[in-house]
């Protein structure tokens, strides 16, 4: 099988690379890639003509503004910019034929597809398939995924999808399961898998509040009890109480959906409620750093451990009402190159845990807010595990 694939950015390209392992394929990005295991083209027309299968994984992105690592709440709703997407399968077009598959894996909203995007490319069939991988993981998960998701115009589970499965199934390591749907139903798992994260977060951080202002609450009494309630409430993933949703997808999610329920007149905006939640979360969390009139240092700028990645990061969110507050404010995480670690009595927010938190030798007198609750005390610091107010 011969496969195109149109986009190498942070994601694509170690999908790419995945599938070069199994499959012929040949590559196309506007800006330089170097892939490891298969070979660039330097048109659209080049990398598609007499492709099988082309796989399209184009940004759909927000205006900076709209990152997550910022407030923004107070901005306008607004949809995913779909301009590049278009763009591209408006050159695919130019040079496809029914007896191809283009498959597209960029993050839209539901009915998007449908609305939007199939009419730039009729020349072709088309399926819709968004991964659930993660920066930083992405060969990992895309051989892993907890699910594969199709989406085809009728929801059919033969034909086109079973192409796209059996394509997939000798590069799979976990056996996972695959969820046929229509375009439509495809393009709701996806975004609601990110948000069920975001508003599981959303919900334990609020237990956190909770005990923070109540008292003799240990937040992890609560959530574990929560967390093992498996017969109707939840499952254990994402239920330790920390900082907020961070990273390129989750919080723009969020954002977009704010404006499908306004397009739609739902009525309601549970979706700007979690984002409006995860705000205040980390400006609670600033404020119990301004308490101990020290300089504040966030221990990872990263949006999580292992990656240089600072899109969406809730520790940025911190931040930024740290100094909005009138804090002074410094980052110290390996991952991004921040290195200035403080030798002064300082107050610290661990905003994320790995290996080097706890190598960090640190100034007499300081203070630690850890929101994980895993540092022990230590001589001559003052640590602190928020969410634990028992006594």
């Amino acid at each position: 099988m011969k496969i195109g694939f149109i986009g190498l950015g942070k994601l694509g390209l170690p999908c790419a690379e995945v599938m070069a392992e199994h499959y012929d394929v040949i590559g196309y990005d506007i800006a330089p890639r170097s892939p490891k295991n298969f070979s660039m083209a330097s048109t659209i027309k080049e990398a598609i003509i007499d492709r099988d299968i082309i796989f399209v994984a184009i940004q759909t992105p927000h205006d900076p503004k709209y990152g997550g690592d910022k407030p923004t709440t107070h901005l306008d709703n607004m949809d995913f910019d779909y301009f590049y997407v278009q763009e591209t399968l408006i050159q695919i077009n130019e040079h496809v034929t029914k007896k191809q598959l283009v498959v597209l894996i960029s993050t839209v909203l539901p009915g998007t597809t449908r609305q939007e995007l199939i009419h730039f490319c009729p020349n072709a069939r088309f399926i819709y398939n968004p991964y659930l991988i993660a920066m930083g993981t992405v060969a990992w998960d895309m051989v892993n995924p907890e699910m594969i998701i199709i989406g085809t115009e009728d929801g059919d589970e033969t034909t086109d999808a079973k192409i796209l499965i059996d394509f997939y199934k000798p590069m799979m390591q976990n056996n996972p399961r695959y969820v046929v749907g229509t375009w439509d139903e495809a393009e709701c798992i996806k975004i609601f898998y990110n948000t069920f994260i975001s508003a599981k977060l959303g919900i334990v951080n609020m237990i956190q509040d909770v005990a923070e202002m109540s008292g003799n609450i240990n937040v992890d009494v609560v959530t574990n009890a929560l967390a093992n309630s498996t017969q109707r409430i939840t499952g254990p993933a994402y239920m330790t109480a920390g900082m907020g949703d961070g990273g390129p997808c989750h919080p723009r999610d969020n954002i977009a959906l704010r404006y499908m329920a306004e397009e739609l007149e739902l009525g309601y905006d549970l979706f700007d409620a979690i984002m409006n939640a995860r705000e205040i979360q980390a400006e609670n969390l600033a404020h119990k750093l301004m308490l101990y009139d020290q300089p504040i240092c966030i221990l990872g700028k990263a949006y999580k451990p292992g990656v240089p990645y600072t899109d969406g990061s809730s520790s940025l969110l911190v931040g930024h009402y740290v100094e909005l507050f009138g804090g002074k404010l410094c980052y110290y995480d390996p991952n991004t190159g921040d290195l200035d670690f403080p030798d002064e009595p300082t107050t610290f927010l661990i905003g994320y845990w790995e290996d080097w938190v706890y190598e960090l030798q640190f100034p007499d007198d300081s203070v630690v807010i850890d929101p994980w609750r895993h540092m022990n005390k230590q001589k001559n610091i003052t640590v602190i595990h928020y969410g634990n107010t028992r006594k």
